[in-house]
């Protein structure tokens, strides 16, 4: 089955760096674009970045400039380097996959910036 385990967060200063992971098993992981989203308390669940087969990427516009997502096919695995934290980027962060219109989505991970 597909599972995605998410992996980095935790207390960070404002003006700190992040690094997030996501290991991922039961896809041919080369196959898919993968997404990180993030849920902020009392919020939406957001979009943040995607990164595509051909390893195109985008970002929501919050975060660009600051955060770069990355992959490794070898390792199956996806990244969210978060640098120029900010205390409104406090949310629980999630690794997505859509396989044939369904999501998939790791346990999350919480991070938190605050001084």
């Amino acid at each position: 089955q597909v599972q995605l385990v998410e992996s980095g967060g935790g207390l960070v200063q404002p003006g700190g760096s992040l690094r997030l992971s996501c290991a991922v098993s039961g896809i041919i992981f080369g196959s898919y674009a993968m997404r990180w989203y993030r849920q902020a308390p009392g919020k939406q669940r957001e979009l943040v970045a995607g990164i595509f087969v051909d390893g195109s990427t985008n970002y929501a516009d919050s975060v660009k400039g600051r955060f770069t997502i990355s992959r490794d096919n070898a390792k199956n695995t996806v990244y969210l380097e978060m640098n120029s934290l900010k205390p409104e980027d406090t949310a629980v962060y999630y690794c997505n996959v859509q396989i044939i219109f369904k999501d998939y989505w790791g346990q999350g991970t919480q991070v938190t910036v605050s001084s």
